[in-house]
């Protein structure tokens, strides 16, 4: 659904929504859908821009994957190869949804939200972006919740580089979508208090993916 379709669609006198056919209102209103907007346009600002070698030169990108997630989920590997796996993930899972779900079948959440809490600013970046990316997935958005990942969003909208800071914020956006994690973000303690100070003191894409996230937040009242 982008605006300008819908409205040539009703500037044609067409009266019915052109997906269900039902009847609109006399004088239907256009209402934004800020939330799904922001997370496109942060979506393509966060992801890796794609290999520039053939195609017939890379490997496939399930065989890929698998390698990749192995590496980051090994206790043993460095935190340069696990900031190599996450940045090749974040590209392979920017719009393979089977690549998505195979990486949270995996159990390499768990290995990701480690990342985030490692206290290293780039493998937080890649791993938030990566969980970005999983969010994706309506499928994702309740498991994420439950594996924890909203403790590790406040504690970088408190402490984190802005870079993460706005990523943390569009992955709440993301996640709020199901309306069930409305109501688990909003009773978690300082997640909408964290989002309102980023509002205030961050800067433009801080403010801006911020005010998304409440925007979505706040659709449910008792947030």
């Amino acid at each position: 659904f982008d605006r300008v379709s819908i409205q040539q669609w009703i500037d044609s006198g067409n009266r019915t929504c052109p997906i269900t056919k039902l009847p609109l209102s006399e004088n239907p209103s256009l209402i934004p859908n800020h939330a799904l907007r922001s997370l496109i346009s942060n979506f393509a600002h966060v992801s890796p821009k794609e290999s520039s070698r053939p195609r017939t030169q890379q490997e496939h990108p399930q065989s890929q994957s698998q390698a990749l997630i192995s590496t980051l989920i090994s206790r043993s590997s460095s935190n340069a190869s696990k900031l190599e796996s996450l940045s090749r993930l974040v590209r392979l899972t920017k719009r393979d949804s089977l690549i998505r779900r195979k990486v949270t079948e995996s159990g390499a959440v768990r290995a990701a939200l480690d990342c985030v809490d490692s206290g290293n600013q780039v493998l937080q970046e890649k791993s938030l972006s990566l969980l970005l990316n999983l969010s994706l997935e309506d499928d994702n958005k309740v498991g994420l919740v439950a594996d924890g990942v909203i403790r590790r969003i406040v504690a970088v909208l408190r402490v984190g580089s802005p870079d993460c800071k706005a990523i943390a914020a569009t992955l709440l956006t993301s996640l709020a979508v199901v309306e069930v994690n409305k109501a688990t973000i909003g009773s978690y303690p300082d997640a909408i208090s964290a989002l309102v100070y980023l509002l205030r003191v961050g800067n433009d894409r801080e403010r801006k993916e911020s005010a998304t996230a409440l925007y979505a937040l706040c659709s449910f009242m008792d947030n």
